[in-house]
């Protein structure tokens, strides 16, 4: 590395402009696409304990019905965007809580898990992650109730 390439810091000493994110060094540039941080972050949400879903009304509804379709996968990344930078991640993340959970301790336990899992994965820092609470399930929420009216109509 040339003396051109090399920067100073505060006290005088030269430092490389590499310094300090572990996808960049003098060997290369590593970039994480936002798709990947988005089912990091998924992942590590639906893994905390309280959590019944991801997304707002209308993603959940697209997540249902492609469930149901044979062969097709789970949507990770449904109910959360990134914003990336070279060396740092936003997240925001929609969910559905269970009933009965203290939402705040549910949100701090989804910042700590998404944090550590997005930090470790892949080199980010985390900025900020920013949860939503759309709904609370309630067991036995749902067209499939067992005691659920009988149709008016045979």
């Amino acid at each position: 590395m040339t003396s051109a390439q090399l920067g100073t810091d505060a006290a005088g000493k030269e430092v490389s402009p590499y310094q300090g994110s572990p996808l960049v060094s003098s060997q290369g540039k590593t970039t994480v696409a936002g798709v990947v941080v988005s089912k990091i972050a998924g992942i590590a949400t639906r893994e905390v304990s309280g959590v019944h879903d991801l997304g707002a009304g209308a993603s959940r509804v697209v997540g249902a019905l492609r469930e149901r379709i044979p062969g097709a996968s789970v949507n990770q990344s449904q109910g959360v965007s990134v914003e990336i930078g070279e060396k740092q991640a936003a997240v925001d993340i929609d969910i559905v809580a269970e009933y009965g959970v203290a939402i705040a301790d549910l949100a701090a336990g989804i910042r700590r898990n998404v944090i550590a899992a997005i930090e470790r994965m892949t080199g980010l820092e985390v900025t900020e992650v920013n949860i939503t609470v759309h709904d609370v399930y309630l067991d036995g929420d749902g067209a499939d109730d067992a005691d659920a009216a009988p149709a008016r109509v045979q």
